[in-house]
C-alpha cells in the first residue's frame, strides 16, 4: 500500500450557494415494509402507544433527515388520501396495484404529519395525478392547510386536528413520464393536468411550493424533452422540478461504479440548463430550482411483486462499502450543485432500499447511513467552490477521474466548516493537503471521522453491525499553514474545520 498526494484549496468567499437544509431529505412510500414494520409497527416492543417505532425515529433524528416526501412513489398514482384519514376502524383495506400489495390505510396523513413533527422534519406531500383529478388535489390542500369553516377543513377538525398543518411542499404526481405509472400521461397531457392542479392548489394556499414531476431518469427516451415540455406549460405556476435516479454496480466494476459522480453532475447540469432555457423563453423573472427527490443505490434486490400481502419484503437491499462511497459522492455533488438544487430525498428511509433495516425486535444501520449522517450534521451555511488537484484514473468508459472527490461548507455564523473527502482508490491512502489562503483568520482541523474498509463488498449484518461504520480518524496534522490529512483507501471522510479566532 502506498500513499499519493492531492491538494484542496478553499476560499471562504468563493461560494457556490447557501446550502438548503432540504438537501438532506428522505422518502417514505407505502411500499414493502417502509411504513408497516418500518416506521410504524404496533406489535414491536420498540413501539410507542401510537405504534411508532421509537428506535427508528431516534435513528432518523440522528441521521439528520430534514424533509420527508410521502406517500410515494408509484403508490401515489393509485392512492386516495381520503382512505387514510378518519377513524382507523373505518379505513378501507385496498389493493395497491403499484406493488401488488394490500394497503390497510392504518397509517395516513395525520399519522405521517405527526411523525414529521416528532422527527423535526418538514413534510413533502404528493397529490395523485394518475387516477386522481385536480379537484381532489385541491381538496387535499384545503384539508391540510385551510382554517376551519369549510367542508374539507372541517373534516380535518372532526378527525382530530383543529389547526391547519401549513404544509409547504407539494408534489404534482410521480414519474408520470413512465409507462409503468398508473394513469401514465405524455408530456403535454401531464403538463396540462399539472398546470390546472397547480392553479387550484395555489388558489387554496398561495404560499405552497409545488414540485413538477420531471424525468424518472436520464435514461428515459423522453429525457430531456419531457422536462422542457412540462416546464413550458407550467413554468410560472411551479417552483421546483423533480429528478430521479438510481445507481448500481450491475457489472461488478468497482472502479467505474466509484466514478459515477460525473454522471450525477451531468444530469443536474442538463436539467438546470433546461430550466434556464425555458426561463429565457418565457422572459420570466423567477427561477425554478431542482429537487432530486428520489435518489439512491439500488441494483441487487429487484423483488417488486407483493403477492397481495400486507407489508411484503420488497427491494430490501443490503448495502456495502462501495455503495456507501457512492452515496458520499452523491452528497458531495449536492453541495457542489447547491446553486440549483433546493431539495433531495434519499429513497427510502426504512427497509425498502434503505439505510435502516428492522426486524420486530432489532434495528440495523447499514453502511449508507453513515456518510449521510456525517454530512447532514455538518454542512451548514455556504457550500464552497473547492479547487481540487488530484491524481486521476481511467475506467472502461471514462478517463481522468480524480481519485479524490471533494465538497466543502463554511458557516460564517459559527466560523466553522467541514471538508468532505471521498478516496476512490481501492488500495492506496491519499495525503490530502487542505489550504485556506483567503486572507481571513487561519483555519484549523479539530476532528475527522471516516467510513472505510479493505473490502468493497463488506457490509453490516444483525450479527456484525459494526463492519462499516463511521470511525474517528486521527491521521491529520497542521503543517506550514495547511491541514494535512491522510485518508484511507476506499473511504469517505469528514474533516471538521474551525477559524483560529473563534
Amino acid at each position: 500500500m502506498g500513499t499519493q498526494q492531492a491538494k484542496v484549496l478553499l476560499h471562504r468567499q468563493r461560494i457556490v450557494s447557501k446550502i438548503s437544509p432540504y438537501l438532506f431529505g428522505g422518502f417514505v412510500e407505502h411500499m414493502g415494509r417502509c411504513v408497516y414494520e418500518g416506521i410504524y409497527e404496533p406489535a414491536s416492543p420498540h413501539a410507542d402507544a401510537n405504534g411508532i417505532r421509537r428506535d427508528v425515529l431516534a435513528a432518523l433524528k440522528n441521521m439528520g433527515v430534514t424533509i420527508i416526501r410521502y406517500p410515494g412513489g408509484n403508490f401515489l398514482s393509485g392512492y386516495d388520501w381520503r382512505d387514510g384519514v378518519g377513524p382507523k376502524s373505518q379505513r378501507p383495506r385496498k389493493r395497491d396495484l403499484a406493488w401488488k400489495s394490500i394497503e390497510t390505510n392504518q397509517f395516513g396523513t395525520h399519522e405521517f404529519l405527526d411523525y414529521c413533527a416528532q422527527l423535526g422534519a418538514d413534510p413533502m406531500l404528493g397529490v395523485n395525478l394518475g387516477t386522481g383529478d385536480i379537484a381532489l388535489a385541491s381538496a387535499y390542500v384545503e384539508y391540510v392547510n385551510a382554517p376551519a369553516g369549510t367542508y374539507w377543513a372541517d373534516q380535518r377538525v372532526a378527525n382530530g386536528q383543529r389547526d391547519p398543518w401549513g404544509v409547504k411542499w407539494w408534489c404534482l404526481g410521480n414519474e408520470m413520464d413512465g409507462p409503468w405509472q398508473i394513469g401514465h400521461l405524455d408530456a403535454v397531457e401531464y403538463g396540462k393536468k399539472a398546470l390546472e392542479a397547480a392553479k387550484m392548489m395555489k388558489w387554496n394556499d398561495e404560499s405552497i411550493k409545488l414540485v413538477l414531476a420531471g424525468s424518472s431518469s436520464n435514461g428515459m427516451p423522453t429525457y430531456p424533452t419531457w422536462d422542457r415540455t412540462i416546464l413550458e406549460l407550467c413554468y410560472e405556476h411551479v417552483d421546483v422540478l423533480s429528478m430521479h435516479y438510481y445507481a448500481g454496480n450491475r457489472i461488478d466494476d468497482t472502479a467505474s461504479y466509484l466514478g459515477l459522480a460525473r454522471t450525477f453532475e451531468e444530469y443536474v447540469d442538463t436539467l438546470a440548463s433546461t430550466v434556464q432555457y425555458v426561463k429565457a423563453l418565457k422572459r420570466s423573472k423567477k427561477t425554478v430550482k431542482l429537487s432530486w427527490d428520489e435518489w439512491n443505490v439500488w441494483y441487487k434486490n429487484m423483488q417488486m411483486d407483493g403477492k397481495w400481502e400486507v407489508a411484503p419484503h420488497l427491494i430490501e437491499e443490503v448495502y456495502n462499502l462501495e455503495d456507501a462511497l457512492v452515496v458520499a459522492q452523491w452528497l458531495n455533488v449536492f453541495l457542489r450543485k447547491s446553486d440549483v438544487l433546493e431539495a433531495a430525498c434519499l429513497a427510502q428511509m426504512v427497509n425498502v432500499i434503505a439505510p435502516i433495516l428492522t426486524t420486530k425486535d432489532q434495528m440495523l444501520l447499514q453502511s449508507t447511513y453513515y456518510p449521510f449522517q456525517m454530512m447532514a450534521s455538518r454542512a451548514r451555511g455556504n457550500a464552497l467552490d473547492a479547487y481540487v488537484d488530484s491524481p486521476v484514473y481511467s475506467t472502461k468508459s471514462e478517463s481522468d477521474i480524480p481519485y479524490i472527490d471533494v465538497s466543502a461548507s463554511w458557516d460564517n455564523n459559527t466560523n466553522t466548516g467541514a471538508c468532505f473527502i471521498v478516496n476512490r482508490h481501492q488500495s492506496e491512502s491519499m495525503t490530502v493537503i487542505i489550504r485556506c489562503d483567503d486572507g481571513m483568520p487561519a483555519v484549523k482541523a479539530t476532528a475527522a471521522v471516516s467510513v472505510y474498509g479493505n473490502n468493497p463488498k463488506a457490509h453490516n449484518t444483525f450479527d456484525a453491525p459494526d463492519a462499516i461504520v463511521a470511525r474517528p480518524l486521527q491521521s491529520f496534522a497542521h503543517q506550514d499553514g495547511a491541514i494535512v490529512v491522510t485518508v484511507p483507501p476506499m473511504s469517505a471522510t469528514a474533516v471538521d474545520l474551525k477559524s483560529e479566532n473563534s
